[in-house]
């Protein structure tokens, strides 16, 4: 007979165990190996069991086990040593308290959205590496202190696990979890959990006249509350309870719920817990990519229904708090839905224009927030761009991507000028690094500075057989961790335990290794490395400087064309010549994840540039001594220096797509044979491969402190968070009169600015032979029709012309007012000619308020006429 439901009930513990409950359900232990140590203390064969799961751990360990340990002095020591040093964490003043001393200020804190959060696998709420991004951002913020709020859906069954058939095809299954089983505990009315308190009720109307009605878990990640709405409750129907069924699951109608729940339900479910706790609001939200989106119009129907303001007064309230960092290099990848389905869920049946889910909004506006040239398509992303007055992507090659792909939002501007920036991602130290190389770093630097992850760069002090040493140890340590999902691997496929000796002799810990995992789109090229078997094939088993490679990824359940990816490595991989050096590992998730970045020594990724946003994983090898073998995309494109990895030539410009691969294919052959593998091998009298190691010194020292996410939240917030912060004071005082001011400007600006000409420009000053230097006398003539000198900037446009008269690495310079008559406005600039070459000049004119940002925000400007 089977179970109905299932639900965890943990052990009752001792008075003086208490300890270990918080200590259970604060993730910080998931980065920290002291508590690891002491779960682990409690019964080390169960915790291997449970999976290093504290929460587990509590609810399966013998109470036997918990009274011997309640008088075991011994243990009670480390026990309180452990509370203190979590009490310490939380309580300490930290990197943004110092801040804070310097007049740097997050207002409220930060609400920070993502649909997925990969902070531990004991949490199965990610897919991949948006999901793994977002966690290290959370538990970033937490080791430097930002008041910070994580916002995201729980989904009971999470995202797939990835099992193979004996063909080699991709079979995917969703066991459920158990939020009482999870580190969660529920939102309740009172704040903390507590008996008699009711849980907090999320409501948010949909059609028909029903209501979705969702509980929020929080997960404690460190100092960090993540907030995780629950869709599954008795208080909805059986259609309702499945909106938080699956990541990524369903078709289009499933997915927009979904996206509605983690928007309005979230911003609603914000607010709440600060109530709840006593807290002030955030003033700043934070948009990891734009599935959230619908967060910005329920904050302006806040504002519309609470405060008084008009639409447009609402939207500059909360574009000025609000930023939204895009993922996606492709259109393509881009959330879109048919403009009836989003009518059909803001738009109610009183066929009236007004938002039955957002009152106060009309269905105009809203659907104006997400407008295409396609009529019919509603765009998640430029519904982000609309609402965040400050945009970036996750590169510095992805922001440029970015600029390009959402130029046409900004027409009449070049792509440079387009608003959307850059932070590169990073990733998290102390969860990614070995625990040999985070008891390395403790000595040289101490605890508290590798927690922050400060001075990671002080690893290169060691001597080159420390070095050496410890890659050797962790690529053993691979070697046991292949040999294991090997043989669990065949076994699920239907081999028998008596025809597996052969899984002993996998992998070779003295054996160059070389790790592939990740997503499996197409962009990625999970194949690139089979595109010459034969080649390949030698690699593998050359007799004096073989490789070994170990490769894993999932495919997203709908695509084929990446299941058929995965099968065709599957089926290189089981022949009985090569089995013992490439193998596919099924199931990957962070628990897999770990041993390949611990232990290979080089991490390969060859997707299709531009397409790699960034691409952390080659990051957390490189914090283990890894070295990347990559195409130049993404991170590697802007961090690869000659001497950290080695870089993949390109065939950019070739248009057969299978040209380009054999291409990019045979030159990471060619690397391979000639310059990684040669490097490994070459070793010195004492067995050292001299010039790999200092590579791998190198690559600690250069490229360690710039991959750390700790580097990464430092940027956002002070380039992104504390300016959002202060606009959103600034367009917030007085009863919003900034908001009002700003509304009031766009509004007369774009009724007339078609009015708005450059009647005439004239150079002059310059010499027969003008040379770098030389002064360029430049005389503008502008029409401003119903607009004032003080409303707009004029500025002189000089660049390099290139045949088709566009102007290309240009330089701006703001030009003065000079008079007035009935002709227009005059204004006038002197500058020194910047380049050399074939030069050119115009004149634009731009809005410009105190509370923009940029010149290019509201995407006006006025030029000559050809």
């Amino acid at each position: 007979m089977k179970a109905l439901r299932r639900f965890t009930v943990r052990a009752h513990l001792p008075e003086r165990l208490v300890a270990l409950g918080p200590l259970s359900t604060n993730l910080r232990w998931s980065w920290h190996p002291a508590t690891q140590e002491l779960f682990s203390l409690l019964d080390e064969d169960l915790w291997r069991r449970v999976e290093f799961d504290p929460v587990r751990m509590l609810g399966e360990v013998d109470p036997s086990r918990l009274d011997e340990l309640a008088d075991d002095d011994r243990f009670l020591g480390r026990l309180g040593a452990a509370a203190a040093d979590l009490d310490d964490y939380l309580s300490r003043p930290r990197w943004y308290q110092n801040q804070q001393r310097r007049g740097v200020s997050l207002g409220g804190g930060i609400a920070y959205f993502s649909m997925e959060f990969g902070v531990s696998e004991v949490l199965p709420n990610y897919s991949g590496g948006l999901g793994i991004l977002a966690g290290d951002h959370l538990k970033a913020a937490s080791d430097l202190g930002l008041p910070l709020i994580g916002v995201g859906l729980l989904y009971r069954s999470g995202y797939f696990r990835q099992s193979l058939t004996a063909d080699g095809w991709q079979s995917e299954h969703y066991p459920p979890h158990d939020p009482q089983g999870l580190p969660l505990r529920l939102l309740t009315e009172s704040g903390p959990e507590s008996a008699g308190s009711a849980p907090v009720l999320i409501h948010v109307a949909m059609p028909g006249g029903r209501v979705l009605r969702a509980r929020v878990w929080i997960a404690q990640v460190g100092r960090v509350p993540l907030l995780l709405l629950d869709s599954d409750i008795a208080e909805n129907d059986t259609e309702l309870r499945g909106v938080t069924d699956r990541l990524y699951g369903g078709d289009q109608d499933h997915r927009i719920r979904q996206e509605i729940l983690a928007g309005i339900g979230g911003v609603r479910a914000v607010r709440a817990y600060t109530h709840a706790f006593g807290l002030p609001d955030p003033g700043v939200f934070h948009m990891n990519e734009g599935h959230a989106g619908f967060l910005g119009i329920e904050r302006i129907r806040e504002l519309v229904t609470a405060d008084g303001l008009d639409f447009d007064e609402a939207l500059a309230a909360v574009r000025a708090g609000t930023v939204f960092t895009t993922h996606t290099p492709v259109s393509a990848g881009i959330d879109r839905f048919p403009v009836d389905l989003v009518r059909h869920y803001f738009g109610g049946d009183n066929g009236q224009n007004e938002s039955s889910l957002l009152p106060g909004l009309t269905m105009d506006r809203i659907l104006g927030l997400g407008r295409e040239p396609d009529p019919s398509v509603f765009n998640m992303a430029h519904m982000g761009l609309q609402l965040g007055q400050r945009a970036n992507g996750v590169s510095k090659l992805h922001g440029s991507v970015s600029r390009d792909m959402f130029r046409p939002l900004w027409p009449g501007f070049d792509a440079d000028e387009v608003p959307i920036g850059s932070v590169t991602n990073g990733v998290h130290a102390p969860t990614w690094a070995a625990p040999e190389w985070i008891d390395l770093a403790i000595r040289i630097i101490g605890p508290q500075l590798v927690e922050e992850a400060r001075g990671w760069e002080r690893l290169q002090d060691l001597s080159g057989h420390e070095l050496w040493s410890t890659r050797n140890a962790l690529r053993a340590k691979l070697v046991t961790e292949v040999r294991r999902r090997v043989r669990a691997s065949w076994i699920e496929r239907g081999a028998t335990a008596a025809e597996l000796s052969w899984t002993d002799e996998v992998f070779d810990p003295r054996i160059l290794t070389v790790g592939f995992a990740r997503r499996v789109p197409t962009y990625k090229r999970l194949t690139l490395m089979l595109r010459d078997p034969d080649r390949l094939r030698a690699l593998l088993l050359d007799a004096e400087r073989p490789v070994q490679l170990v490769v894993a990824g999932k495919s997203h359940p709908a695509d084929d064309g990446g299941k058929a990816l995965i099968q065709q490595i599957v089926r290189f991989s089981d022949a009985a010549d090569v089995r013992r050096r490439i193998v596919f590992l099924p199931d990957y998730d962070m628990s897999m994840a770990r041993y390949l970045y611990w232990g290979c020594d080089v991490w390969l990724n060859n997707p299709l540039r531009p397409l790699e946003a960034c691409g952390t994983s080659g990051m957390k090898s490189s914090l283990n001594g890894g070295l990347n073998l990559s195409i130049r995309d993404g991170w590697w494109d802007e961090m690869f220096d000659g001497e950290n990895g080695w870089a993949i030539p390109t065939a950019d410009g070739v248009v057969d797509e299978a040209r380009r691969d054999d291409l990019e294919a045979s030159a990471l052959y060619d690397l391979l044979e000639r310059s990684v593998l040669p490097r490994f091998y070459d070793r010195d009298d004492d067995g050292l491969p001299f010039r790999w190691v200092e590579m791998v010194r190198h690559t600690l020292q250069n490229l360690g402190p710039k991959v750390l996410a700790s580097r990464m939240v430092r940027d956002y917030a002070v380039q992104y968070y504390a300016p959002a912060a202060e606009s959103a004071r600034m367009v917030a005082v007085d009863n919003f009169a900034g908001a009002r001011e700003l509304a009031e400007f766009r509004r007369r600006v774009e009724a007339a600015w078609p009015t708005v000409s450059v009647l005439q420009v004239d150079g002059a000053g310059l010499p027969d032979t003008p040379e770098i230097g030389a002064t360029l006398a430049l005389r503008a003539r502008i029409r401003l029709g119903d607009l004032t000198v003080s409303d707009v900037t004029v500025q002189a446009v000089i660049g390099k012309v290139g045949p088709d008269d566009e102007l290309t690495d240009v330089v701006a310079v703001d030009m003065t007012h000079s008079e007035s008559d009935e002709s227009g406005e005059l204004f006038v600039a002197d500058t020194a000619l910047p380049l050399s070459g074939s030069v050119g000049y115009t004149v634009r004119v731009l809005p410009r308020h105190t509370l923009l940002v940029d010149p290019s925000e509201l995407g006006l400007v006025a030029v000559p006429n050809p």
